[in-house]
């Protein structure tokens, strides 16, 4: 249960469904609002745990953040470039995570997603992961007509030398955690005081500022969720259909 009661729902999907879509395993859907940090990592961690076990399905969670510095486990700490004292006076937490990556920052605004997905048995790669990832969050945008892409030697979605969304994640036993942040209609003070992802000569963007008017972290969400499901060949479903089904 997260901190505005959004249930979190596992057992088997046994709802009616096209020929078409029995190939496909379940994803489950669950968007809870805004949560913190905290609680956010304990969602993903009881959920891996069930995950591994076979004991639930794949999720997809869908959310914000109130807002947060997290480090990944080689992250620099000197690309937090305030100290403890003015970082909680701006109300930003910090965290130390076992994700990959650098420092980055969460907060409102952005979309976070952390898949809680089995790569077994046939995409145990986890490059390929990272790619496909890439991928969801690059075709998402183009329903928003903005052109997004790779480059060379850096992990996240880029328009140009700024980027969009970060991606830092971790596999264990081939389950994922961790996953992606896409700047939607955030603000960029928090910005300012990290190296973001510890890339120091290169900017970031939202799809608010690309666009030149407000998108709602909703609007991007929904055209994120049947993107994902067709990069990673999922049946989207959600809690309540398989509260429904039992």
């Amino acid at each position: 249960m997260s901190e505005n009661g959004a249930k979190i729902v596992g057992g088997a999907a046994t709802a009616a469904t096209s020929t078409a879509a029995v190939a496909r395993s379940a994803l489950v859907v669950v968007r809870p609002g805004t949560v913190s940090y905290a609680d956010g990592l304990a969602m993903q961690e009881d959920l891996v745990e069930a995950r591994k076990r076979d004991e639930t399905e794949d999720h997809l969670l869908l959310l914000e953040h109130h807002s947060v510095y997290t480090l990944g486990r080689r992250g620099d700490l000197g690309h937090v470039r305030i100290d403890d004292a003015v970082r909680e006076r701006l109300g930003i937490e910090l965290f130390h995570t076992n994700r990959g990556g650098d420092v980055t920052w969460h907060g409102p605004g952005q979309l976070v997603g952390y898949p809680i997905v089995s790569l077994a048995p046939d995409r145990k790669d986890l490059v390929r992961y990272v790619r496909d990832l890439e991928e969801v969050i690059m075709r998402a945008l183009a329903d928003f007509d903005i052109e997004a892409g790779r480059v060379a030697g850096l992990t996240g979605v880029w328009v140009g030398d700024e980027k969009v969304a970060a991606i830092g994640v971790r596999v264990a036993r081939w389950v994922t955690s961790h996953g992606f942040a896409l700047n939607v209609c955030n603000s960029f003070e928090a910005y300012d005081h990290i190296v973001p992802c510890g890339i120091a000569d290169r900017g970031v963007t939202s799809v608010s500022r690309l666009l030149g008017r407000e998108v709602t972290v909703s609007e991007v969400a929904d055209r994120i969720v049947p993107h994902f499901a067709d990069v990673f060949e999922r049946e989207i479903t959600t809690p309540e259909m398989l509260e429904n089904a039992e």
